[in-house]
């Protein structure tokens, strides 16, 4: 069965992520490509494709191209590994109905999977990927249609693309060149084994910053380390920032959509603070204006700062989608999510790794402030808030009883705060006094329950998570 979740469709490489079943949903996108469409202006039928470094990626590519191509549709193939935003990126510069990326982004090493986009460059909505997972369900084997990878590149059905310039040329339009120059800022860039090596490596060279790079061969392992960057995995990057007196570290996952930040004191900095802070930078410093958009399980600190110049904050469920769509309703300044993940409005409609990073030397550039004073000035104006997670593994079994337990309305559990109202626009969330929040939800990618919390003392928010656990047995 393939199933999309909030981030694509995701499996175990040689369980699930075998070449039939990419082959499968290959011809399965070819089929919805075709779908009619009343009203719609004749266009041709073209696709962007992308993949990462992981085990199979490439080649999982070339299946993937050579059924697309097999079936009429112009494939444009990207013929060095990507970051997803990349990808992203090029299916909007190129105008192209659809387009993916072969990756499973922060997943462990055994697994591989495939992010759809639509139109824009955008992750496909949930009825997309439903009506898509419909289409393959009814796909036989017999019926996939290939044509050879070699022989459709001579048709020019499948035409090599290397869009990399152009995505760095834009993300150095959008960015104070002249300030970060000035600045001269040195930066240890960890990769994580994974594709954002090249454009950041490149836009931080080019603008004078001195950088030192980790962890960046070729490496389907990882390096025994989920390719996330997190508190838990950027130990050697934070050591590398302090033992050599670097002013910032900056960790990117597998397909680098997302970044993990070590301060110039080796801390690291949560996605939620960073978000917050380029958010009241660009308000305060920039002088912009729009509101911001997150998921329900990111900082309500962005509900406080948009509030106090006036902004919307809007909260939406978990997967980029909703982010970007919300963003695209509201004109929204921002929107990004806890998990490290953010885009501006103006660039792709989806979260942008290497951008959001370059945005970070922008931020310390101009104000001339170093992370932890800029974010000791927020903290100042808005206090200070903690945001606890718990990701807990069941079986399988459990599933349905757990939905049950955390959807009955009539019990719950006694948080020992008054709750002031409570959401299920994913999984459930309570909302208590003084910005309190409890979410409890099941991953959209992993066999995970999650519980986030947030409050003005982290001993809060974890008593937060335990009583959940402890009400649903865990």
């Amino acid at each position: 069965m393939i199933k999309f979740g909030t981030g694509g469709w995701r499996a175990l490489i040689g369980e699930d992520f075998t070449k039939e079943n990419v082959c499968l949903l290959a011809q399965g996108i070819a089929n919805l490509m075709k779908l009619p469409s009343p009203g719609a202006p004749e266009r041709e039928l073209a696709f962007v494709l992308g993949y990462d470094r992981r085990f199979l990626s490439d080649k999982a590519a070339k299946w993937m191209a050579e059924v697309l191509a097999g079936n009429g549709i112009k494939v444009y193939f990207i013929e060095r590994v990507s970051p997803t935003p990349l990808v992203m990126y090029t299916v909007k510069e190129l105008k192209t109905p659809y387009g993916a990326t072969i990756t499973a982004s922060h997943n462990p090493a055994d697994y591989n999977g495939i992010k759809l986009f639509t139109e824009g460059g955008r992750d496909a909505k949930e009825e997309i990927t439903t009506l898509l997972e419909t289409l393959v369900a009814k796909v036989e084997p017999a019926a996939v249609r290939s044509l050879d990878f070699e022989e459709a590149k001579q048709q020019g059905r499948i035409e090599l693309i290397d869009p990399v310039n152009d995505y760095i040329d834009t993300i150095l339009g959008m960015i104070d060149t002249a300030a970060i120059k000035k600045r001269k800022l040195r930066v240890v860039l960890d990769p994580m084994y994974g594709v954002a090596k090249t454009s950041l490596q490149t836009i931080l060279v080019t603008t004078r910053c001195e950088v030192m790079v980790i962890h960046d061969r070729h490496d389907t392992l990882f390096g025994g380390r989920l390719p996330a960057p997190t508190t838990h995995t950027l130990h050697r990057l934070s050591n590398t920032v302090v033992e050599n007196g670097y002013e910032l570290g900056i960790g990117t996952d597998g397909d680098a959509d997302r970044i993990g930040i070590i301060n110039e004191q080796g801390i690291f900095i949560s996605p939620n603070e960073i978000l917050a802070l380029l958010y009241y930078y660009l308000l305060r410093y920039k002088g912009w204006t729009g509101g911001v958009v997150r998921n329900l399980s990111t900082t309500h600190l962005l509900d406080v700062i948009a509030r106090d110049f006036g902004e919307e904050c809007y909260e939406v469920p978990v997967g980029f989608k909703h982010i970007s769509a919300k963003m695209e309703e509201t004109n929204a300044l921002i929107g990004g999510e806890s998990s490290g993940g953010l885009t501006i409005r103006g660039h792709i409609s989806g979260k942008d790794g290497i951008f959001a990073a370059s945005l970070l030397i922008e931020a310390l550039s101009i104000t001339g402030k170093n992370l932890s004073e800029l974010l000791a000035e927020i903290r100042t104006k808005y206090g200070t808030y903690y945001m606890v997670e718990k990701n807990i593994a069941f079986p399988p079994e459990q599933k349905a009883t757990l939905m049950e337990k955390i959807s009955d309305q009539s019990k719950g559990p006694d948080f020992g705060f008054k709750v002031l109202r409570r959401s299920e626009l994913d999984g459930v969330k309570f909302y208590f006094e003084h910005d309190r929040w409890l979410n409890v939800r099941f991953s959209g990618t992993e066999p995970l329950l999650r519980i986030y919390a947030e409050a003005e003392q982290e001993k809060a928010a974890t008593a937060l998570c335990n009583t959940m656990a402890a009400y649903l047995e865990l």
